[in-house]
């Protein structure tokens, strides 16, 4: 099947369903598509089945009779038998799905899935019963039925534990937003500071730009903040609201208001659990539900201290959500004023370099690490790439360390690939270095890692002084990694 000529990138993704619609092997089969919203999900799968002959499916929200007369309608439309269809019930309606593919290999595409299954509880079960492996309508069709869902903390469960679906699917894929290299080609954006302080505010989330802004891009550096006054600080474009829509669309949120409260302590800097409670003047196990269940959705994400095992920090996926709290929350009556957009980013500025460019450079020099950068220059394939704090006891203060790889254990100690240190807005210079040298020594000393080979990275946004230049130039184990080294897609 060829990929339609206007969808960006998905190679990925599109040769998985390639593979998984066309394979010629008897039976029915199935596989279960998630993702965050706005991910083009519902694109890539009405691709496959335009390009297969397939059938696809849009759930709505809506009572479970109602759904079975959309569905009925939908396949008399696509299938044209002698007389329309009127299910009964489920198990008649997958069965007629199932009959689509005794022909050849067919996709059979259900899309938000979660709608269905929350006005009928038991359609997994109804989905298990009809794949079983002797039936007949499974044995003689070549359907490849494919479920797909937006509502992450569902899908996760639909396949997971005792589910009713665990071990029936033959794909599950994952829908991921754009990283930061792919999202700087989307948005047709050359240099690589702009495209990193557009990343830090709108992701890599297809949507956002051909939808939400209409395919409005910064023209270049200096049209970055009237880009943001005109789009996401704008009340009359969709991202202006998004940020709270993602909150609210999530069905497994009961209480906003404390998913809000919690989003915002992070945003404001409370990355620990400790830290969250603090913030919001609770206690620390009041939290520990809508920690979890943001989550399961896939909103907060929590990373592992590299260097204390008890230890995580929680950081906002999704970075409008991030921008929103840290720029747009604390005055939100002030944007909805048109006309105050240009005001309150002036004085917003800082605000956002601070509590959002800085976090999010971090994270994109782990996501570099792990997934970019050539494993010769970080001293081996990494295992895991985080961050954490090194305790120095004989100094009784401790060291942040931005960027940790730890490499692949071959002996009593996993390697410790890399250090690093990661600055937006700070010219680099030899105290940075000097200051990495002195963790590894803290770290060789208290660490259960092999430190013999750990090299040190210094990650500057503004760049490097005459003095780092020369150490990385005289010292082997000193790198220094530039914005064009993060963008630099032949992955050096």
């Amino acid at each position: 099947m060829e990929k339609p000529l206007d969808m960006f990138d998905r190679d990925h993704e599109w040769a998985a369903l390639t593979r998984f619609v066309t394979d010629a092997q008897p039976g029915a089969t199935l596989g279960v598509v998630s993702g965050r919203r706005r991910q083009g999900k519902t694109f890539l799968l009405e691709a496959v089945c335009e390009a297969a002959g397939g059938f696809y499916f849009g759930a709505t929200e809506a009572a479970d009779a109602e759904s079975l007369r959309r569905l009925s309608t939908a396949l008399t439309a696509h299938n044209r038998p002698a007389s329309p269809y009127h299910f009964a019930d489920w198990h008649e309606a997958v069965d007629a799905l199932l009959a689509l593919g005794r022909e050849r290999p067919v996709p059979v595409v259900i899309d938000e899935f979660p709608y269905l299954a929350k006005a009928n509880p038991e359609l997994p079960s109804i989905i298990q019963n009809a794949l079983r492996p002797l039936r007949e309508q499974r044995v003689g069709s070549r359907a490849r039925l494919l479920l797909c869902g937006s509502a992450l903390s569902f899908m996760g469960r639909l396949l997971s534990g005792n589910a009713p679906l665990r071990g029936r699917a033959g794909l599950e894929l994952v829908v991921r937003s754009l990283d930061h290299r792919q999202a700087a080609r989307f948005w047709g954006i050359d240099d690589p500071r702009l495209a990193l302080q557009v990343h830090a505010v709108v992701g890599g989330t297809p949507a956002y730009r051909r939808e939400f802004a209409r395919g409005d891009s910064p023209s270049g550096p200096d049209d970055f903040d009237d880009w943001v006054i005109r789009t996401v600080l704008n009340p009359e474009t969709p991202l202006f609201r998004e940020a709270r829509y993602l909150l609210a669309e999530e069905p497994d949120l009961r209480d906003t208001a404390l998913y809000l409260s919690v989003l915002g302590a992070v945003a404001e800097g409370n990355t620990t659990r400790g830290g969250m409670a603090g913030y919001l003047e609770r206690k620390a196990t009041d939290i520990a539900h809508p920690i979890n269940v943001l989550e399961d959705s896939g909103l907060l994400r929590r990373e592992a201290d590299a260097f204390r095992g008890n230890r995580s920090t929680y950081r906002i996926s999704e970075p409008l959500i991030a921008f929103y709290h840290a720029v747009m929350r604390p005055v939100w009556p002030q944007l909805e004023r048109p006309g105050s957009a240009a005001r309150v980013w002036r004085a917003s500025r800082s605000r956002f370099a601070a509590n959002v460019l800085g976090p999010h450079f971090e994270q994109v020099c782990r996501e570099w690490a792990l997934h970019h950068a050539d494993p010769d220059r970080l001293g081996g394939l990494p295992a895991h790439v985080g961050q954490g704090v090194v305790s120095d006891p004989s100094a009784r203060t401790s060291h942040e360390v931005d960027v940790a790889v730890v490499g692949v254990a071959d002996g009593a100690k996993a390697p410790l690939l890399t250090i690093g240190e990661a600055k937006w807005n700070d010219t680099m210079g030899i105290a940075h270095i000097d200051r990495l040298r002195h963790i590894r020594d803290v770290i060789t000393r208290t660490s259960h890692y092999d430190t013999s080979h750990t090299r040190l990275l210094c990650f500057s946004g503004a760049g490097f002084n005459a003095e780092a230049r020369h150490a990385a130039a005289t010292s082997p184990d000193v790198h220094l990694i530039d914005l064009r080294t993060l963008y630099d897609t032949t992955g050096t």
